[in-house]
């Protein structure tokens, strides 16, 4: 494999990696305050729609995005009323989530465009479009940096960039503020808070708040970024692949990052099985390939829940004692 071949196969890793990492780091926030959320993918596929939706409206793919995060914030918002406010059960809120936007987004866009469940292909203005960083053409010519400044760094979207730069912003929102201190403690000791004074429903909530935003920018950049348009259930089990990614990370951001490039690299090799088959010296069938993330997942949750200890108070309903 020549070097220009990995640097394809590595900038297809970051573009793909993209939503993984936004879903992870919202799966971070909500379960680091104890709120353990199923419903990342219901959530990321109706930003995606919504943000289609408004983006070939209004030809503004920023109007798009805050549509989509706006349509990720209302589910947020449902899954927050059922386990905070209700004190439901997490996970079956979760996953009723990821039903009903399974169901009306496919149901909402046929009513809406008649494109059998899809939204019209997006046009320049309905996308976001690459982003040239400085003086990527002037070095385009200098040996090994250039290409990978020109070529893997350079070129991307807004919204990879912001994805990579919430990384050390979580770490530092999470273990370097008061606000971060209060949250990891609602996750591991709500009582303990409570006897503080902070109020751990509204910690939760906003918890759940930021998950909400994360997973409509994630959303919004399959659709309005990687992809120029919605169709039927396109996260594809990327809300749950981020889950398990965050149980390999240990529920940190660094760590985050590693394991959602990770399923980014397995994704973008099964776009190129040429790839495969020069290093290998036998031909992989395709399937396989694109099997290899979900996989993954299976074998991260099989033998990494036992051994990654998550949030003590995760999943549990705080009940305020009188």
């Amino acid at each position: 494999m020549d070097f220009l071949t990995l640097l394809q196969v590595l900038d297809s890793t970051v573009r793909l990696a993209t939503p993984l990492l936004l879903a992870c780091l919202a799966g971070l926030f909500s379960e680091r305050a104890g709120i353990f959320d199923i419903g990342l993918e219901g959530k990321m596929l109706a930003a995606a729609f919504l943000s289609a939706a408004i983006a070939f409206v209004t030809e503004s793919a920023w109007i798009g995005l805050l549509a989509g995060i706006g349509a990720s914030m209302v589910l947020a918002g449902i899954h927050g009323l059922a386990s905070i406010t209700f004190r439901g059960n997490q996970l079956i809120s979760g996953v009723a989530i990821n039903f009903l936007a399974a169901g009306m987004t496919v149901l909402v866009a046929q009513s809406w465009f008649s494109q059998g469940g899809r939204t019209p292909s997006l046009m320049s203005g309905g996308r976001f479009e690459p982003v040239t960083l400085p003086f990527a053409e002037a070095l385009s010519g200098v040996p090994v940096l250039g290409p990978i400044y020109t070529e893997l760094l350079s070129g991307h979207t807004v919204l990879v960039y912001l994805a990579f730069a919430m990384v050390p912003l979580t770490w530092w929102i999470l273990f370097r503020t008061r606000f971060g201190l209060r949250l990891r403690a609602v996750g591991e000791n709500p009582a303990a808070v409570d006897t503080a004074g902070v109020s751990v429903v509204g910690l939760r909530f906003a918890a759940v708040a930021i998950c909400g935003v994360l997973c409509g920018i994630a959303g919004a950049y399959m659709a309005t970024a990687l992809q120029a348009g919605f169709v039927k259930d396109m996260t594809a089990g990327r809300g749950y692949i981020a889950l398990a990614a965050l149980i390999f990370a240990k529920w940190r951001p660094w760590y985050a990052l590693g394991a959602t490039l990770l399923f980014g690299f397995l994704q973008a090799i099964a776009l190129r099985p040429d790839v495969i088959e020069a290093v290998l010296s036998f031909r992989v069938q395709v399937q396989l390939l694109d099997a290899l993330p979900y996989i993954l997942t299976v074998v991260i949750l099989a033998g990494f829940v036992g051994k990654a200890v998550p949030p003590r108070a995760g999943g549990e309903p705080y009940v305020k004692e009188r």
